[in-house]
């Protein structure tokens, strides 16, 4: 099953409004579907299941809005639906507490606004949904962002998950492997049927065989009867073996033959049985230098490593940090486990935190502070003591200030407003050359060193770098100096 970007439904009848819309959902990753007919807007959808969410616009009058809303709540009563006004204007329409009506979105809309907005659409659309085509909320978790790493990682699931290819999830403890491996499963042909997972790390080498490939009765001291392993209890699904890495070589041996032969025997039986199972693995270890130090099978490795893929460590998706903390917020909120909000303080000192632990990390911080400060709101003084480190004097702005402002447009002394030329530009083109020149000039004052010119370009030395791939801008040696 292939992975589309999501479609938002935009009924606006101001066409400078809908055209804006559309350019701001198609920049964070959307399929905009707009309508400026708020009288025949069924027509421009063809199955409402496809629909993520509807920003709702300016009608005639209320009563052809009430009218709209209605027939939206009709055809489909779980779809989420936001209305767009104009900033500090009050809405004109009643909105009931058990209506599908999630908020508003302001104008002009910001995409940070666009993107918190629609992604608590995509939760409440998913845990709202009856049906054999509802998606768990725990697959959101981790996977929430718009980082060029976690889109890059929801690309290689789009490409890998109909097929029946070994995948290895390769990352750091709490970076999330076990979601992008459920996220596989979701999104296969095997969706149907079970998803199994086993931390190959938590259970004792001696017990493992008989957790894979189960026993039977009298097989060993304490086997009362036969059991099932979890191959049996994956048929036709997904067997998750996690911490691949801390497998004993004994267990390595038996575990290649399943996947050569698609056979294995119980403990204590010599009745083959076939296995149609797709093995996803995942490690935090480094499997290859664990071959050169002869702990990891090398002919193992390449069974499994058909299709790795791995997941980035939070301290380099730093931009997601916002979006996963109302993530997790609403899924403490939707196990009817309180609540709590952060200001934009605490936020950014969550954004300048190096996280060891990871999304694991930061979930346990979120729970914890919602324990401490049930329903309340959390400033940086109320964060624990290492989340609150101070800039130096004289630093410039730091990433969490860059990023929490992004979402405000930037104000800039200049002698004379620009003027929009007879024939109008490419404002996107018109963009990237201002910001591909002014990287020049910092790269030149700085004489090649990334460090420096991306302290005078106030952003981070990774942020820069990232540029410079984009717009593939050259480099000297000197300019990976700190």
């Amino acid at each position: 099953m292939a992975i589309s970007e999501p479609k938002v439904l935009i009924i606006e009848a101001d066409p400078d409004r809908g055209r804006e819309l559309e350019s701001v959902l198609r920049f964070i990753n959307y399929e905009p579907v707009l309508t400026p007919d708020c009288g025949h807007w069924k027509s421009s959808i063809d199955d409402a299941e496809e629909i993520l969410a509807v920003l709702v616009g300016s009608c005639t009058n209320d009563k052809a809005l009430q009218k709209q809303l209605k027939e939206v709540h009709d055809l489909d009563e779980h779809l989420p639906i936001f209305l767009l006004s104009e900033k500090n204007k009050e809405l004109t329409v009643a909105i009931e507490p058990a209506s599908c009506i999630l908020g508003r979105v302001e104008l002009p809309a910001h995409y940070t606004q666009l993107t918190s907005a629609l992604h608590q659409a995509e939760v409440y659309r998913e845990t709202r949904s009856d049906g054999r085509h509802q998606r768990p909320v725990d697959l959101f978790r981790s996977l929430v962002g718009t980082s060029r790493a976690v889109q890059l990682v929801r690309k290689m699931i789009q490409q890998v998950a109909n097929s029946e290819a070994n995948v290895l999830i390769l990352g750091e403890s709490g970076t999330g492997k076990e979601v992008v491996a459920r996220n596989l499963h979701y999104y296969s042909n095997r969706r149907d049927h079970a998803f199994v997972p086993v931390n190959c790390g938590a259970i004792p080498g001696d017990l493992l065989e008989s957790e894979l490939f189960g026993h039977e009765k009298g097989a060993f001291t304490g086997a009362i009867s036969a059991r099932q392993g979890r191959f049996e209890l994956a048929e036709k699904g997904t067997l998750f073996l996690d911490e691949i890495g801390d497998m004993s070589l004994n267990m390595q041996v038996k575990l290649l033959r399943v996947l050569q032969e698609r056979t294995f025997e119980r403990v204590g039986s010599n009745k083959s049985i076939e296995a149609d199972v797709r093995i996803i693995a995942a490690t935090h270890r480094n499997l290859e230098e664990a071959i050169t130090l002869g702990k990891f099978r090398e002919d193992l490795f390449y069974r499994l490593n058909v299709f790795p893929i791995e997941m980035p460590p939070l301290r380099d998706r730093v931009e997601d940090i916002p979006l996963l903390v109302n993530e997790l917020i609403r899924r403490i909120e939707h196990e009817k486990r309180g609540s709590v909000r952060l200001t934009q303080g605490a936020i950014l000192a969550l954004c300048e935190y190096n996280w060891p632990g990871n999304v694991r990390e930061l979930a346990n911080l979120i729970e914890r502070l919602a324990i401490l400060y049930p329903f309340g709101v959390v400033d940086v003084g109320d964060l624990p003591d290492k989340f609150q480190s101070d800039s130096l004097p004289g630093e410039g702005p730091r990433f969490g200030e860059e990023l929490l402002s992004s979402a405000q447009p930037m104000q800039y002394q200049l002698d004379a407003e620009p003027r929009l030329p007879r024939d109008g530009l490419d404002l996107k083109e018109h963009l990237s050359n201002l910001e591909v020149g002014f990287i020049k000039q910092a790269l030149d004052d700085a004489n090649g060193v990334v460090a420096q010119a991306a302290k005078r370009l106030g952003m981070r030395r990774t942020t820069l770098v990232e540029k410079l791939r984009k717009y593939g801008l050259q480099r000297s040696d000197s300019a990976t100096g700190v």
